[in-house]
Protein backbone atom coordinates (compact mmCIF):
# COMPACT_ATOMS: atom_id res chain seq x y z
CA UNK A 1 0.00 0.00 0.00
CA UNK A 2 3.09 2.60 0.81
CA UNK A 3 4.51 2.04 -2.47
CA UNK A 4 1.42 2.20 -4.20
CA UNK A 5 0.68 5.68 -2.34
CA UNK A 6 4.50 6.50 -3.81
CA UNK A 7 3.97 5.71 -6.89
CA UNK A 8 0.54 7.98 -7.22
CA UNK A 9 2.57 10.78 -5.55
CA UNK A 10 4.89 10.13 -8.67
CA UNK A 11 2.89 10.39 -10.99
CA UNK A 12 1.38 13.97 -9.70
CA UNK A 13 4.36 15.56 -9.26
CA UNK A 14 6.12 14.18 -12.47
CA UNK A 15 4.51 16.77 -14.68
CA UNK A 16 5.14 19.48 -12.55
CA UNK A 17 8.71 18.63 -12.05
CA UNK A 18 8.97 17.88 -15.83
CA UNK A 19 7.31 21.40 -16.44
CA UNK A 20 9.91 23.03 -14.69
CA UNK A 21 12.72 21.53 -15.90
CA UNK A 22 12.07 22.28 -19.38
CA UNK A 23 11.08 26.00 -18.49
CA UNK A 24 14.49 26.15 -16.95
CA UNK A 25 15.99 24.32 -20.64
CA UNK A 26 14.17 27.12 -22.47
CA UNK A 27 15.14 29.71 -20.26
CA UNK A 28 18.53 28.81 -20.82
CA UNK A 29 18.17 28.65 -24.44
CA UNK A 30 16.92 32.24 -24.66
CA UNK A 31 19.36 33.65 -22.93
CA UNK A 32 21.58 32.16 -25.10
CA UNK A 33 19.84 33.24 -28.39
CA UNK A 34 19.30 36.95 -27.33
CA UNK A 35 23.29 36.68 -26.49
CA UNK A 36 23.91 36.15 -30.27
CA UNK A 37 21.40 38.69 -31.49
CA UNK A 38 23.58 41.17 -29.66
CA UNK A 39 26.46 39.83 -30.72
CA UNK A 40 25.03 39.52 -34.05
CA UNK A 41 23.69 43.42 -34.16
CA UNK A 42 27.43 44.71 -32.36
CA UNK A 43 29.26 42.67 -35.82
CA UNK A 44 26.22 44.24 -38.40
CA UNK A 45 26.93 47.77 -37.04
CA UNK A 46 30.81 47.02 -37.67
CA UNK A 47 30.39 45.51 -40.74
CA UNK A 48 27.91 48.51 -41.79
CA UNK A 49 30.71 51.16 -40.61
CA UNK A 50 33.30 49.32 -42.56
CA UNK A 51 32.38 47.71 -45.90
CA UNK A 52 31.33 48.73 -49.11
CA UNK A 53 29.49 45.58 -50.22
CA UNK A 54 26.05 44.96 -48.81
CA UNK A 55 26.34 41.08 -49.41
CA UNK A 56 27.78 40.57 -45.98
CA UNK A 57 25.07 42.73 -44.20
CA UNK A 58 22.40 40.49 -46.00
CA UNK A 59 24.54 37.77 -44.64
CA UNK A 60 24.13 38.68 -41.07
CA UNK A 61 20.63 40.26 -40.99
CA UNK A 62 19.39 36.59 -42.64
CA UNK A 63 21.81 35.54 -39.13
CA UNK A 64 19.68 38.32 -37.06
CA UNK A 65 16.31 37.29 -38.54
CA UNK A 66 16.78 33.70 -37.88
CA UNK A 67 17.75 34.14 -34.74
CA UNK A 68 14.77 36.26 -33.83
CA UNK A 69 12.46 33.29 -35.00
CA UNK A 70 14.18 31.19 -33.03
CA UNK A 71 13.25 33.63 -29.71
CA UNK A 72 9.93 34.29 -31.10
CA UNK A 73 9.50 29.84 -31.23
CA UNK A 74 11.58 29.64 -27.90
CA UNK A 75 9.05 31.96 -26.15
CA UNK A 76 6.14 30.51 -27.67
CA UNK A 77 7.06 27.22 -26.03
CA UNK A 78 7.66 28.33 -22.86
CA UNK A 79 3.89 30.18 -23.06
CA UNK A 80 2.61 26.37 -23.61
CA UNK A 81 4.69 24.91 -20.82
CA UNK A 82 3.36 28.03 -18.42
CA UNK A 83 0.02 27.39 -19.85
CA UNK A 84 0.08 23.54 -18.75
CA UNK A 85 1.54 24.55 -15.46
CA UNK A 86 -1.62 27.09 -15.01
CA UNK A 87 -4.45 24.31 -16.12
CA UNK A 88 -3.16 21.99 -13.87
CA UNK A 89 -2.32 24.21 -11.28
CA UNK A 90 -6.37 25.40 -11.89
CA UNK A 91 -7.45 21.64 -11.15
CA UNK A 92 -5.93 21.78 -8.01
CA UNK A 93 -7.16 24.99 -6.76
CA UNK A 94 -10.89 23.27 -7.62
CA UNK A 95 -9.81 20.50 -6.01
CA UNK A 96 -8.99 22.25 -2.68
CA UNK A 97 -11.77 24.34 -2.65
CA UNK A 98 -14.17 21.24 -3.33
CA UNK A 99 -11.96 19.39 -0.09
CA UNK A 100 -12.00 22.22 2.00
CA UNK A 101 -16.13 23.23 1.37
CA UNK A 102 -16.79 19.44 2.22
CA UNK A 103 -14.30 19.83 5.59
CA UNK A 104 -16.08 23.34 6.33
CA UNK A 105 -19.35 21.54 5.68
CA UNK A 106 -18.60 18.93 7.92
CA UNK A 107 -17.06 20.64 10.70
CA UNK A 108 -20.02 23.08 11.03
CA UNK A 109 -22.33 19.81 11.36
CA UNK A 110 -20.11 18.69 14.13
CA UNK A 111 -20.01 22.08 16.11
CA UNK A 112 -24.07 22.16 16.04
CA UNK A 113 -24.22 18.87 17.98
CA UNK A 114 -21.59 19.50 19.97
CA UNK A 115 -23.02 22.59 20.83
CA UNK A 116 -26.77 20.99 21.62
CA UNK A 117 -24.73 18.18 23.75
CA UNK A 118 -22.12 20.68 25.26
CA UNK A 119 -23.30 20.46 28.59
CA UNK A 120 -21.06 18.79 31.40
CA UNK A 121 -24.33 17.22 33.02
CA UNK A 122 -25.31 15.72 29.69
CA UNK A 123 -21.73 14.09 29.27
CA UNK A 124 -22.17 13.08 32.99
CA UNK A 125 -25.47 11.24 32.08
CA UNK A 126 -24.02 10.02 28.62
CA UNK A 127 -21.58 8.49 30.75
CA UNK A 128 -23.94 7.54 33.66
CA UNK A 129 -26.70 5.77 31.71
CA UNK A 130 -24.27 3.34 30.27
CA UNK A 131 -25.60 -0.05 31.67
CA UNK A 132 -22.09 -1.65 32.75
CA UNK A 133 -18.61 -0.45 33.31
CA UNK A 134 -17.73 -1.57 29.46
CA UNK A 135 -20.19 0.30 28.28
CA UNK A 136 -18.91 3.12 30.01
CA UNK A 137 -15.62 2.82 29.17
CA UNK A 138 -16.23 2.45 25.45
CA UNK A 139 -18.56 6.10 25.20
CA UNK A 140 -15.46 7.56 27.16
CA UNK A 141 -13.45 6.73 24.33
CA UNK A 142 -16.24 7.25 21.89
CA UNK A 143 -16.24 11.19 23.44
CA UNK A 144 -12.22 11.23 23.43
CA UNK A 145 -12.02 10.40 19.91
CA UNK A 146 -14.68 12.57 19.07
CA UNK A 147 -12.77 15.60 20.40
CA UNK A 148 -9.69 14.52 18.85
CA UNK A 149 -11.34 14.41 15.44
CA UNK A 150 -12.61 17.84 16.09
CA UNK A 151 -9.17 19.04 16.74
CA UNK A 152 -7.93 17.29 13.37
CA UNK A 153 -10.77 18.47 10.86
CA UNK A 154 -9.99 21.91 12.19
CA UNK A 155 -6.00 21.63 11.23
CA UNK A 156 -6.76 20.04 7.68
CA UNK A 157 -8.83 23.13 7.34
CA UNK A 158 -6.47 25.34 8.04
CA UNK A 159 -4.17 23.38 6.27
CA UNK A 160 -6.20 23.20 3.09
CA UNK A 161 -6.95 27.10 3.48
CA UNK A 162 -3.11 27.57 3.69
CA UNK A 163 -2.73 25.26 0.35
CA UNK A 164 -5.34 27.04 -1.07
CA UNK A 165 -4.10 30.56 -1.29
CA UNK A 166 -0.06 29.23 -2.23
CA UNK A 167 -1.61 27.79 -5.32
CA UNK A 168 -3.63 30.73 -5.94
CA UNK A 169 -0.29 33.05 -5.32
CA UNK A 170 1.43 30.82 -7.49
CA UNK A 171 -1.22 30.62 -10.40
CA UNK A 172 -0.96 34.40 -9.76
CA UNK A 173 2.21 34.56 -10.64
CA UNK A 174 2.41 32.29 -13.65
CA UNK A 175 -0.41 33.84 -15.61
CA UNK A 176 2.11 37.27 -15.03
CA UNK A 177 4.61 35.65 -16.47
CA UNK A 178 2.39 34.26 -19.29
CA UNK A 179 1.30 37.76 -20.08
CA UNK A 180 5.02 39.15 -19.87
CA UNK A 181 5.87 36.26 -21.98
CA UNK A 182 2.71 37.40 -24.90
CA UNK A 183 4.31 40.94 -24.89
CA UNK A 184 7.80 39.97 -25.56
CA UNK A 185 6.90 37.61 -28.10
CA UNK A 186 4.34 40.71 -29.66
CA UNK A 187 7.42 42.84 -29.59
CA UNK A 188 9.76 40.66 -31.06
CA UNK A 189 7.02 40.10 -33.70
CA UNK A 190 7.21 43.21 -34.32
CA UNK A 191 10.84 43.79 -34.42
CA UNK A 192 11.22 41.09 -36.87
CA UNK A 193 8.88 42.59 -39.37
CA UNK A 194 10.99 45.55 -39.63
CA UNK A 195 14.08 43.58 -39.31
CA UNK A 196 12.55 42.06 -43.22
CA UNK A 197 11.66 45.50 -44.30
CA UNK A 198 15.29 46.47 -43.58
CA UNK A 199 16.04 42.71 -45.54
CA UNK A 200 14.24 44.28 -49.01
CA UNK A 201 15.91 46.87 -48.92
CA UNK A 202 19.16 45.48 -49.24
CA UNK A 203 17.78 42.78 -51.52
CA UNK A 204 16.70 45.99 -54.01
CA UNK A 205 20.32 47.48 -53.44
CA UNK A 206 22.13 44.34 -54.56
CA UNK A 207 19.72 43.02 -57.27
CA UNK A 208 20.76 44.20 -60.04
CA UNK A 209 24.46 43.13 -59.32
CA UNK A 210 23.82 39.88 -59.80
CA UNK A 211 26.93 38.99 -62.80
CA UNK A 212 29.37 40.71 -60.30
CA UNK A 213 28.27 38.63 -57.56
CA UNK A 214 28.27 35.07 -59.32
CA UNK A 215 32.20 36.42 -60.59
CA UNK A 216 32.54 37.26 -57.17
CA UNK A 217 31.25 33.33 -55.64
CA UNK A 218 32.82 31.90 -58.75
CA UNK A 219 36.43 33.33 -57.58
CA UNK A 220 36.13 32.58 -54.24
CA UNK A 221 34.70 28.95 -54.62
CA UNK A 222 37.53 27.79 -56.99
CA UNK A 223 39.96 29.69 -53.97
CA UNK A 224 37.89 27.54 -51.32
CA UNK A 225 38.80 24.37 -53.25
CA UNK A 226 41.66 24.90 -53.98
CA UNK A 227 42.57 25.24 -50.07
CA UNK A 228 40.52 22.61 -49.39
CA UNK A 229 43.24 20.56 -51.55
CA UNK A 230 45.77 21.69 -50.10
CA UNK A 231 44.57 20.46 -46.36
CA UNK A 232 43.47 17.34 -47.87
CA UNK A 233 46.95 16.48 -48.59
CA UNK A 234 48.01 17.47 -45.56
CA UNK A 235 45.52 15.36 -43.42
CA UNK A 236 46.80 12.84 -45.78
CA UNK A 237 50.45 13.53 -45.29
CA UNK A 238 49.44 13.41 -41.24
CA UNK A 239 47.78 10.22 -41.26
CA UNK A 240 51.05 8.24 -43.40
CA UNK A 241 53.56 10.18 -41.01
CA UNK A 242 51.18 8.73 -37.75
CA UNK A 243 50.91 5.59 -39.57
CA UNK A 244 54.72 4.85 -40.08
CA UNK A 245 55.30 6.23 -36.67
CA UNK A 246 52.82 3.74 -35.33
CA UNK A 247 54.37 0.67 -37.83
CA UNK A 248 57.78 1.45 -36.76
CA UNK A 249 57.07 0.85 -32.96
CA UNK A 250 54.82 -1.61 -33.39
CA UNK A 251 57.89 -3.67 -35.38
CA UNK A 252 59.97 -3.14 -32.60
CA UNK A 253 57.34 -3.71 -29.66
CA UNK A 254 56.92 -7.10 -31.66
CA UNK A 255 59.63 -8.54 -34.09
CA UNK A 256 57.58 -11.31 -35.22
CA UNK A 257 55.31 -9.03 -36.86
CA UNK A 258 55.46 -9.43 -40.51
CA UNK A 259 56.58 -7.45 -43.38
CA UNK A 260 53.49 -7.34 -44.58
CA UNK A 261 51.86 -6.52 -41.69
CA UNK A 262 53.73 -3.43 -41.19
CA UNK A 263 53.38 -2.24 -44.35
CA UNK A 264 49.77 -2.50 -44.36
CA UNK A 265 49.55 -0.50 -41.01
CA UNK A 266 51.85 2.52 -42.64
CA UNK A 267 49.65 2.59 -46.01
CA UNK A 268 46.51 2.51 -44.32
CA UNK A 269 44.15 5.94 -46.00
CA UNK A 270 43.00 6.14 -41.78
CA UNK A 271 44.84 6.37 -38.44
CA UNK A 272 45.64 3.05 -36.92
CA UNK A 273 45.24 4.18 -33.33
CA UNK A 274 47.43 3.59 -30.75
CA UNK A 275 45.87 2.90 -26.87
CA UNK A 276 46.55 6.51 -26.20
CA UNK A 277 45.53 7.50 -29.69
CA UNK A 278 42.16 5.54 -28.92
CA UNK A 279 41.48 7.33 -25.44
CA UNK A 280 42.10 10.78 -27.28
CA UNK A 281 39.86 10.20 -29.82
CA UNK A 282 37.40 8.53 -27.58
CA UNK A 283 37.31 11.22 -25.24
CA UNK A 284 36.70 13.96 -28.77
CA UNK A 285 33.88 11.52 -29.70
CA UNK A 286 32.13 11.82 -26.05
CA UNK A 287 32.32 15.30 -26.58
CA UNK A 288 30.28 16.20 -29.61
CA UNK A 289 27.75 18.54 -28.73
CA UNK A 290 29.91 20.31 -25.94
CA UNK A 291 32.78 21.47 -27.72
CA UNK A 292 33.37 25.28 -27.03
CA UNK A 293 33.46 27.34 -30.50
CA UNK A 294 37.35 28.55 -31.93
CA UNK A 295 36.43 31.92 -30.58
CA UNK A 296 35.43 33.21 -27.55
CA UNK A 297 32.13 35.17 -29.54
CA UNK A 298 30.63 34.89 -32.90
CA UNK A 299 28.15 34.66 -35.07
CA UNK A 300 27.51 31.54 -37.98
CA UNK A 301 27.86 33.65 -41.01
CA UNK A 302 28.34 30.46 -43.41
CA UNK A 303 27.23 27.14 -42.54
CA UNK A 304 28.41 23.90 -43.33
CA UNK A 305 27.89 21.78 -46.55
CA UNK A 306 25.66 22.94 -49.86
CA UNK A 307 23.59 26.12 -49.71
CA UNK A 308 22.20 28.79 -51.42
CA UNK A 309 23.48 32.26 -51.89
CA UNK A 310 21.87 34.42 -49.30
CA UNK A 311 20.81 36.60 -52.38
CA UNK A 312 20.41 34.79 -55.21
CA UNK A 313 19.66 31.58 -54.42
CA UNK A 314 19.73 29.71 -57.72
CA UNK A 315 23.72 30.05 -57.15
CA UNK A 316 24.94 26.97 -54.51
CA UNK A 317 27.62 27.47 -52.18
CA UNK A 318 30.18 24.76 -51.12
CA UNK A 319 31.41 25.06 -47.43
CA UNK A 320 33.78 22.69 -45.76
CA UNK A 321 33.29 23.68 -42.30
CA UNK A 322 31.44 26.99 -40.66
CA UNK A 323 32.77 30.49 -40.65
CA UNK A 324 32.11 32.78 -37.86
CA UNK A 325 32.86 36.15 -37.61
CA UNK A 326 33.78 38.05 -34.91
CA UNK A 327 35.38 40.96 -33.54
CA UNK A 328 38.51 42.49 -34.98
CA UNK A 329 41.80 41.41 -32.66
CA UNK A 330 40.13 38.06 -31.58
CA UNK A 331 41.89 35.29 -31.44
CA UNK A 332 41.54 31.88 -32.54
CA UNK A 333 41.61 28.53 -29.51
CA UNK A 334 41.85 24.66 -29.96
CA UNK A 335 38.64 23.21 -29.09
CA UNK A 336 40.07 20.26 -27.53
CA UNK A 337 43.17 18.81 -26.49
CA UNK A 338 45.80 17.44 -29.17
CA UNK A 339 49.29 17.69 -31.19
CA UNK A 340 49.71 20.48 -34.01
CA UNK A 341 50.23 18.71 -36.92
CA UNK A 342 50.83 21.54 -39.23
CA UNK A 343 51.35 25.34 -40.05
CA UNK A 344 49.82 26.17 -43.08
CA UNK A 345 50.72 29.29 -45.00
CA UNK A 346 47.75 29.02 -47.54
CA UNK A 347 48.75 32.72 -49.32
CA UNK A 348 51.12 35.46 -47.59
CA UNK A 349 47.81 36.82 -45.39
CA UNK A 350 46.14 33.53 -44.42
CA UNK A 351 47.49 31.08 -42.09
CA UNK A 352 45.89 27.66 -40.95
CA UNK A 353 46.83 25.23 -38.06
CA UNK A 354 46.04 21.89 -38.05
CA UNK A 355 45.38 19.76 -34.77
CA UNK A 356 44.84 15.99 -34.37
CA UNK A 357 42.56 14.43 -31.88
CA UNK A 358 43.66 10.40 -31.80
CA UNK A 359 41.76 10.09 -35.67
CA UNK A 360 40.24 13.51 -35.51
CA UNK A 361 41.48 16.70 -36.84
CA UNK A 362 40.62 20.58 -36.35
CA UNK A 363 41.93 23.02 -38.69
CA UNK A 364 41.58 26.85 -38.11
CA UNK A 365 42.05 28.99 -41.40
CA UNK A 366 42.26 32.40 -41.90
CA UNK A 367 44.77 33.57 -39.23
CA UNK A 368 47.12 36.22 -39.97
CA UNK A 369 49.48 34.95 -36.80
CA UNK A 370 50.30 31.52 -35.53
CA UNK A 371 51.31 31.14 -32.03
CA UNK A 372 51.91 27.54 -32.33
CA UNK A 373 54.48 25.28 -33.69
CA UNK A 374 54.26 21.67 -35.51
CA UNK A 375 54.92 18.67 -32.63
CA UNK A 376 53.19 21.38 -30.12
CA UNK A 377 50.68 19.97 -27.49
CA UNK A 378 47.87 22.03 -26.61
CA UNK A 379 45.41 22.33 -24.59
CA UNK A 380 41.33 22.96 -24.20
CA UNK A 381 40.51 26.82 -25.54
CA UNK A 382 44.57 27.29 -26.17
CA UNK A 383 45.24 30.52 -27.62
CA UNK A 384 46.93 29.84 -31.18
CA UNK A 385 46.30 32.33 -33.32
CA UNK A 386 45.46 36.01 -34.42
CA UNK A 387 42.38 35.56 -36.94
CA UNK A 388 43.08 38.07 -39.69
CA UNK A 389 40.70 41.01 -40.56
CA UNK A 390 39.40 41.42 -44.04
CA UNK A 391 40.95 44.93 -45.37
CA UNK A 392 38.95 45.41 -48.16
CA UNK A 393 35.59 44.42 -46.03
CA UNK A 394 36.55 44.92 -42.30
CA UNK A 395 35.89 41.48 -41.18
CA UNK A 396 37.05 38.93 -39.12
CA UNK A 397 36.35 35.88 -39.95
CA UNK A 398 37.59 32.27 -38.83
CA UNK A 399 37.29 29.04 -40.71
CA UNK A 400 36.60 26.11 -39.04
CA UNK A 401 36.68 22.35 -39.82
CA UNK A 402 36.36 18.99 -38.68
CA UNK A 403 37.28 15.71 -40.33
CA UNK A 404 37.70 12.17 -39.41
CA UNK A 405 40.28 11.10 -40.69
CA UNK A 406 40.12 12.86 -44.26
CA UNK A 407 35.78 12.99 -43.83
CA UNK A 408 34.65 16.22 -43.16
CA UNK A 409 31.94 16.62 -40.24
CA UNK A 410 29.40 19.52 -39.75
CA UNK A 411 31.06 21.19 -36.82
CA UNK A 412 27.65 22.16 -36.03
CA UNK A 413 27.10 19.32 -34.05
CA UNK A 414 30.01 19.09 -32.27
CA UNK A 415 29.96 22.98 -30.95
CA UNK A 416 28.30 23.52 -27.87
CA UNK A 417 24.95 25.91 -28.52
CA UNK A 418 25.67 25.75 -32.33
Amino acid sequence: MQRFHLALLFLLLAPAVFGQTQQEKLEQRKAQILKEIRINEELLKDVRSKEKSVTSQIVMQNNKIQLKEQLINTTERQTKLLNDDIYRNQLQINKLRKELEDLKEDYADMIVKSYKSRSEQSRAMFLLSSENFLQAYKRAQYMKQYASYRKTQGEEISVKTEKLSERIKEISVQKDAKQKLLEENERERLALVEEKKDQEKLFNAIKKDKKNITAQIKKKQAETKAIDRQIDKLLREAIAAANKKAAAANAKANPRTTAAATKATATSAKIVLTPEGKIIADNFRASKGQLPWPVERGVVTLKYGDQAHPVHRSLVVHNSGVEITTDEGATARAVFNGEVTSVIVLSPVNKAVMIQHGDFFTVYQNLSHVYVNKGDKVSLKQTIGKIRTNGDTGKTVIKFTISQNTTYTNPAAWLAGM
